[in-house]
């Protein structure tokens, strides 16, 4: 007894080689139209953002603006004035200060003719002197320069010049003994610092402190 082919294979019709291919490449066209308009959403700039205009200052914000700048600009303006004032007050202070200088070698050479005159104090010569010397000084304070006093003090390196150190047991250690130089200052500046000889401790006595100081 032969078995009869059921129904349901005998429906199945097979797919052609055809079908299959026309649809396989209808789906690759369809893909590079896709990417395409990816690229193309990709590519488009995005729209730019527009700044808000600038808002023009008002009147009032104006009128403050020029008014700072008006306070500034005299608050300069008195600055430069004062500066000028106090430059011009010191120049007028100083400007005999380069002939002042040259003039104290002049007043050293003359103060020594006028020591070894000093041994005749009736001559004619001294006395003319001594009237010159006096002139000598009153210029020399009408311009504003002092004597540096040295003698006695303690010795300052700021107004004060050490030519030499002599040991002396009488006077304190750092003093001046004798100003071989007398200095000069103009208006609180100096002009030119004293020579002075100052006084140093004796050897014994530095050995002694220092004997002390090891004892300690």
């Amino acid at each position: 007894m032969q078995h009869e082919p059921s129904s349901e294979v005998e429906s199945e019709e097979p797919i052609s080689i055809e079908e299959s291919t026309e649809n396989g490449v209808v789906e690759s066209e369809s893909a590079p139209e896709e990417f395409e308009a990816e690229e193309g959403a990709a590519a488009s700039p995005s729209p730019e953002v527009e700044e808000p205009p600038a808002v023009p200052p008002t009147p009032e914000e104006q009128i403050a603006s020029w008014r700072e700048r008006a306070i500034r600009a005299t608050a300069d303006l008195d600055n430069f004035r004062k500066r000028m004032t106090r430059e011009k007050s010191e120049s007028l202070r100083f400007a005999n200060q380069a002939l002042l200088e040259d003039l104290l070698p002049v007043l050293d050479n003359f103060e020594m003719g006028l020591q070894a005159a000093a041994g005749e104090p009736d001559s004619m010569i001294y006395r003319g002197m001594v009237m010159v010397k006096k002139q000598l000084d009153d210029f020399l304070k009408g311009n504003g320069v002092e004597e540096i006093s040295a003698e006695g003090q303690v010795f300052d390196p700021n107004v004060h010049e050490a030519v030499s150190q002599e040991e002396c047991p009488e006077t304190e250690d750092g003093s001046i003994l004798r100003v071989m130089r007398r200095g000069f200052r103009m208006n609180d500046r100096l002009l030119r610092p004293a020579n002075v000889v100052v006084a140093k401790a004796s050897e014994e006595d530095a050995g002694v402190g220092t004997e002390e100081g090891g004892g300690e």
